[in-house]
């Protein structure tokens, strides 16, 4: 699995969006018990700590050290440096297992067999993600002028599994169809900046050019953006629900 967050991990924390309280209310009608959760790639715990409202106990792990670092600490909450293919839990644990924005980063017949061993019989997992936002017409175009002319060939291969909403990855489970969820926010400009410097892409594109591409295109931003203090933002929920 692959690690390109650690570098900003305190920008994840401050920039990423958040699920919407709708979709954790629909996993918790799918689960038997509210036992224990696995977040597994928790980063900076925002899955772990929403469920530990809910659970008893919530295990949450992830391979960076620098974004559990981040994490909010929470009594019933474990973190754990972990890749996703080795949970050091026992065999029928888990009520629920999450992993979300991650599991294109996974070997999945690894991550997928930590599952089936540490899933309770009848017990849900849930792969989450989002896909490109929308904001409006012109500061979308510039932004995906920004996605995809100038980090085209930046962007990880795995990154076309979110562009497939998570439809083409691997899924041995029963299926579980899923409502569909959005992300809905509000943004002042320099929170869309901070956010889109958070893009792994932007990461391997600075390290490749020792500039950030943002450089290139803040005026055109600025333009596109106009006077508004913030804008609405809107991002579409990825959702695969397996027993």
């Amino acid at each position: 699995m692959k690690d390109n967050f650690s570098l900003q991990a305190a920008e994840y924390v401050l920039y990423r969006p958040t699920y919407p309280k709708e979709l954790y209310d629909y996993l918790y009608t799918l689960v038997r018990s509210n036992d224990w959760a696995w977040d597994c790639a928790t980063g900076n715990g925002q899955v772990a700590t929403i469920l530990a409202q809910k659970f008893q106990k919530v295990y949450a792990t992830d391979m960076s050290e620098k974004q559990l670092q981040q994490a909010l600490k929470l009594p019933n909450v474990t973190y754990n440096v972990e890749s996703s293919d080795k949970a050091s839990i026992a065999d029928d644990s888990f009520d629920l297992i999450t992993v979300a924005q991650a599991i294109h980063w996974f070997n999945f017949d690894a991550f997928y067999s930590e599952v089936k061993r540490t899933l309770k019989p009848g017990g849900v997992l849930a792969v989450i993600g989002y896909g490109l936002m929308s904001i409006d017409k012109r500061v979308d175009r510039v932004i995906y002028k920004l996605y995809e002319n100038m980090l085209g060939k930046y962007w990880d291969s795995e990154r076309r599994y979110i562009e497939e909403g998570y439809k083409t990855i691997p899924f041995p489970f029963e299926e579980i169809i899923a409502p569909h969820f959005q992300i809905k926010t509000s943004w002042n400009f320099n929170q869309m900046i901070g956010y889109l410097n958070t893009w792994s892409a932007l990461q391997h594109y600075k390290k490749a050019n020792d500039r950030n591409p943002l450089e290139y295109l803040l005026t055109e931003l600025k333009e596109a953006w106009g006077n508004d203090a913030v804008k609405d933002v809107h991002f579409p929920v990825l959702l695969r629900i397996g027993k």
